[in-house]
């Protein structure tokens, strides 16, 4: 099955107090999925929002597809909760748990989720190589994790060529500083799960932008594989 071109917001940068509204607009105007970062102020320095609130958005939006973008030093503590708030994927930094990567892995399939592996910019992505049959997205991050509205680090792109070669299959997510200007270089190199936050969230016009990066990605993908509808 070719990979497809999947867009979804990061809501970090929405109004946290309208998120379920937010949150809606975004996937009327054309999200495949909904991107939730949640940070533990000590993986990295921000704190966002817990599984309470994630819960509280799934009562609100029922059927979407959320991924969990666990930025956070200990994943395991939060499989269940983030299982029980309806959460489709989780995926969890594996920085701060080498040596249990396939223990987390394996204790997030058993509870019903989907399997995301996460890596830094100062990550080597050969680190997931052992890992890969283990999970379902790759996510390369194209920032520092933890802060919004950083640059684009073009300098990632290797290593989503390097999984793209190697696991043409996969489902390869890049996230920081991705919107127009800096899609072509994403796509290129071969990723098709696209987190973007304020370039989606402060368009003026949410759905063209969603569809602008979605059809850079397919230009992509269907050049190395048939066409995805």
């Amino acid at each position: 099955m070719p990979v497809q071109a999947k867009i979804g917001p990061s809501i970090l940068n929405a109004d946290l107090a309208d998120l379920a509204n937010e949150s809606q607009k975004l996937i009327n105007n054309g999200a495949d999925y909904l991107h939730l970062d949640v940070m533990d102020g000590h993986f990295v320095p921000n704190l966002t929002f817990g599984h309470s609130l994630v819960k509280c958005l799934r009562n609100k939006i029922k059927k979407e597809f959320f991924e969990t973008h666990m930025m956070v030093s200990r994943p395991d503590q939060w499989i269940e909760p983030m299982a029980d708030a309806g959460v489709d994927l989780y995926t969890f930094h594996i920085e701060p748990v080498m040596a249990e990567v396939s223990s987390v892995c394996r204790k997030v399939r058993e509870s019903g989720m989907k399997v995301g592996l996460a890596l830094k910019p100062g990550t080597e992505v050969q680190v997931v190589e052992k890992y890969v049959d283990m999970a379902d997205v790759v996510l390369v991050m194209t920032v520092e994790p933890g802060f919004g509205g950083q640059s684009f680090m073009g300098d990632m792109m290797p290593k989503v060529q390097w999984l793209r070669e190697h696991y043409p299959n996969l489902d390869i997510e890049v996230d920081g500083g991705v919107g127009p200007k800096t899609i072509e270089a994403c796509a290129k190199a071969g990723a098709n799960m696209i987190v973007s936050g304020t370039a989606v969230i402060q368009a003026s016009n949410q759905r063209d932008v969603i569809n602008s990066l979605r059809s850079t990605v397919q230009k992509y993908t269907n050049n190395t594989c048939t066409h995805v509808h």
